[in-house]
């Protein structure tokens, strides 16, 4: 077993598994992660990931992968393959890989034996009439007119059903277990649909497809699951989880556990809101860095760590809550803390003029690439005459305990010189365009200069050798406060989710690689965009800002 075998007090389903092993009703335990390639990943299901493999880890399990693709109108090998890698990025890897699909022709015979048992019928009527049929929390459902069909009936139909003698929504096979159960999933659930579509993984060869409260037990039977482990929606379907797998003669009886699914505020964490936003062009695909999918945390700069810490923390519960986003962000801040080399970017620069540093001059100045870890060492920045700020460091007229650039007051640049405002330039609107200093030659970091001091220190980029650099700021596409029921999902979008910004890097940051992440002076933790960045021109994703006023309970 593993070490952690004693640490049970917040995780419910941790003390489930330890009583069963105890209890020799597992020799071992096997989890699964069971994702319907419909959609990219998303952080809640992350929480699942986690969850499941550091589970099984910890007693010397196994996890299994398997790909619920029992729906082929919405699944696609694009989502395959985006979940494999996802996975693989988090950390883990699976012990098998399986396909719903793959089990296909033993769910078909074990709906054969529920019909021989008397426990399933072809059913004729519609959609609509089933549901009306099924009755209501407060009055019982009505038995199906066909309900009573003969045993020999019900193969007949089942078996034309397969060889595709009917048209989609014709007919459907249901359980046939009580229509005056107070849980409405045990009123004859339909267990077969027929569906004249394509599938990703068997072509051609079905055109009935078992519904997921069928397949589902079925598939972690089959695998030997000991612990199927899933949201809380699936509670009231337990009783009909429980039922297939003992109806259909299963060898091995797996036993399913209900959590508490993520809910983060300002993040939508519905798949099929999320296809929305990429389907209208609102987000730049499912990687887009707004989005919660894994490839788009992936992409915006989040590392593995900052995700499985996050996971870690949230623990797992029976009771819906909502987790601050900045919880989230509190994690990538601690991972990229001690990570991210140091450097400084100007957002909004705004040019300065050095008028009596002389013409021509460049020189090289040592800045320690972090102040409060001396082992990530020093880097060589130049300097010379011209330089940009961020504009808001100038303020032609300052309000009271603003300590930055204003005329006549006196900063230190970064690692290089004091510099004191004489005069600035305006273009024809008004907006301050360029500012002219002096600097004292004596005062020049590292040297121990003494003579004065200066309340303000800002950070630059040397004009003449600046890489130019867009930035890019992110807000959640979705805010909390915006979401108005009287509007659609897609009319409630943040429209200030992205801002793009174009500005300066050190001449250091040449070279930058797709995936590399730094922490700018000031401005927060920044990843370089996978899509857009050029040699040339890198593109730089805002991760998060430096700091926050957040604290974990």
């Amino acid at each position: 077993m593993g070490e952690n075998i004693g640490n049970t007090s917040s995780n419910f389903i941790k003390r489930i598994v330890v009583d069963d092993l105890q209890s020799k009703k597992h020799d071992n335990i096997i989890t699964r992660f069971p994702p319907e390639p419909n959609g990219y990943l998303h952080i809640g299901h992350a929480k699942s990931i986690v969850l499941n493999f550091e589970l099984a880890d910890e007693f010397n399990g196994k996890t299994n992968l398997r790909f619920d693709d029992t729906n082929p109108t919405k699944e696609d090998t694009e989502y395959v393959e985006s979940i494999k890698e996802d996975i693989k990025w988090l950390g883990f890897n699976w012990d098998d890989l399986y396909f719903a699909s793959d089990y296909f022709e033993e769910m078909y015979n074990r709906a054969v034996l529920l019909i021989k048992k008397g426990l399933a019928f072809v059913c004729d009527l519609t959609p609509d009439e089933i549901r009306e049929y099924r009755g209501s929390l407060k009055e019982p459902g009505k038995e199906s007119p066909y309900r009573n069909r003969t045993v020999e009936e019900n193969l007949d139909l089942f078996d034309r059903m397969r060889k595709g003698e009917f048209k989609d929504g014709e007919k459907v096979l249901r359980a046939k277990i009580d229509m005056s159960s107070p849980n409405i999933n045990m009123r004859d659930p339909i267990i077969y649909r027929i569906s004249h579509t394509e599938h990703h993984n068997t072509g051609d060869k079905w055109c009935v497809y078992p519904m997921y409260d069928f397949a589902h037990p079925l598939e972690d039977a089959i695998e030997g699951i000991t612990h199927s482990i899933c949201t809380l929606e699936f509670e009231d379907h337990r009783p009909l989880y429980d039922w297939v797998v003992e109806a259909c003669e299963m060898k091995s009886t797996p036993r399913q556990i209900e959590f508490a699914r993520l809910n983060i505020t300002n993040t939508v964490m519905s798949k099929r809101k999320l296809k929305a936003l990429v389907d209208e062009g609102i987000a730049d695909g499912w990687d887009d860095p707004r989005m919660p999918t894994i490839a788009g945390l992936r992409r915006r700069g989040y590392t593995p760590e900052s995700i499985r810490n996050f996971c870690r923390e949230i623990g797992v519960a029976k009771n819906d809550s909502t987790v601050d986003e900045q919880l989230l962000e509190h994690f990538i801040r601690e991972d990229l803390s001690t990570k991210a080399p140091r450097t400084m970017g100007i957002i909004r620069p705004l040019k300065v003029v050095i008028t009596n540093y002389p013409e021509g001059k460049v020189e090289m100045l040592e800045i320690e690439n972090n102040q409060d870890d001396p082992s990530m060492g020093k880097r060589m920045v130049q300097f010379s005459r011209e330089i940009y700020i961020e504009e808001e460091d100038f303020m032609e007229e300052p309000p009271k305990k603003y300590f930055r650039l204003f005329p006549g007051n006196e900063v230190r640049l970064k690692g290089a010189y004091f510099i004191k405002c004489n005069d600035f330039i305006k273009d024809e609107s008004g907006k301050v365009v360029e500012i002219h200093c002096t600097y004292d030659k004596e005062t020049k970091s590292g040297t121990g200069f003494t003579g004065r001091k200066v309340k303000g220190t800002i950070h630059w980029v040397d004009a003449s050798s600046a890489i130019p650099t867009e930035f890019r700021l992110y807000e959640p596409l979705i805010k909390d406060e915006e979401i108005d029921e009287n509007k659609t999902f897609l009319e409630c979008v943040n429209p200030n989710s992205l801002e793009v910004l174009q500005g300066y890097v050190e001449d250091n940051m040449k070279g930058v690689k797709p995936g590399e992440s730094f922490q700018f002076f000031r401005h927060g933790y920044f990843n370089v965009d996978s899509k857009y960045s050029t040699e040339n021109k890198p593109v730089f994703n805002r991760i998060v800002s430096l700091k926050s006023s957040f604290k974990i309970k």
